[in-house]
């Protein structure tokens, strides 16, 4: 069975146009579409830590989807199942304010952990207080030492509890103690009837109808 039909305009800029249709729905929100960054702007006065996400796109509402008011300030998107680069994820911190610092909440996939490890280190020589927090909640495949498990969905939840403390004011020490927290409490598992269609790549097979994939790798 191939697979390969959506229901989009085309496929050229198709990140950027995807970010450009939140700003409708919510006026706060500022892009940066040379990075694919968006983030909230912040009401007159308001001081709290700042709390960031991204990576690669194509696992919709994640990551843009959850820019608000108590959730995340700012997401970097990657190209399709891609890591967004360090140089994009240093111009989403640079876009806002961040007097009490910032918490990147990352997923543990190779290309984020290196790509934001090093937008971290960068931050740090500029002065600003950053702290990471890794996501791993993938229990569905075990053994792998050197990588270790994924982040997957209940990423959202990191997200969220995060976001809320960090709306309430609370330090970076605090908001990254509550954010490790919520992660190390999560565990997901990663189940599919089908394989997902990305677009402009050809001879996409999916699954057959008697069986469903477990354990599925992030671009399945």
């Amino acid at each position: 069975m191939t697979i390969g039909k959506h229901f989009i305009n085309d496929t050229d800029n198709l990140v950027v146009r995807l970010l450009r249709s939140l700003l409708v729905h919510d006026k706060s929100l500022r892009l940066i579409p040379e990075k694919k960054v968006l983030y909230r702007q912040l009401r007159t006065g308001e001081r709290k830590v700042i709390v960031v996400s991204g990576g690669g796109s194509g696992h919709e509402p994640a990551h843009a989807g959850f820019v608000g008011e108590g959730m995340l300030d700012v997401a970097i998107a990657g190209n399709i199942f891609a890591s967004p680069s360090a140089p994009q994820i240093l111009a989403g911190i640079r876009a806002i304010d961040a007097p009490l610092g910032v918490l990147f909440i990352t997923k543990n996939y190779t290309g984020d952990k290196l790509n934001f490890g090093l937008a971290a280190e960068q931050t740090k020589a500029e002065g600003r207080d950053v702290r990471i927090v890794f996501v791993q909640d993938d229990v569905s495949i075990n053994g792998n030492e050197l990588v270790g498990r994924r982040g997957l969905a209940g990423t959202v939840f990191v997200h969220k509890i995060a976001g809320a403390a960090a709306a309430k004011g609370l330090s970076l020490d605090e908001v990254t103690r509550v954010a490790q927290k919520t992660a190390d409490s999560l565990s997901t598992v990663a189940v599919s009837l089908d394989r997902c269609s990305v677009p402009q790549r050809a001879d996409q097979l999916g699954l057959d109808p008697d069986t469903v994939e477990y354990g599925m790798a992030k671009s399945s």
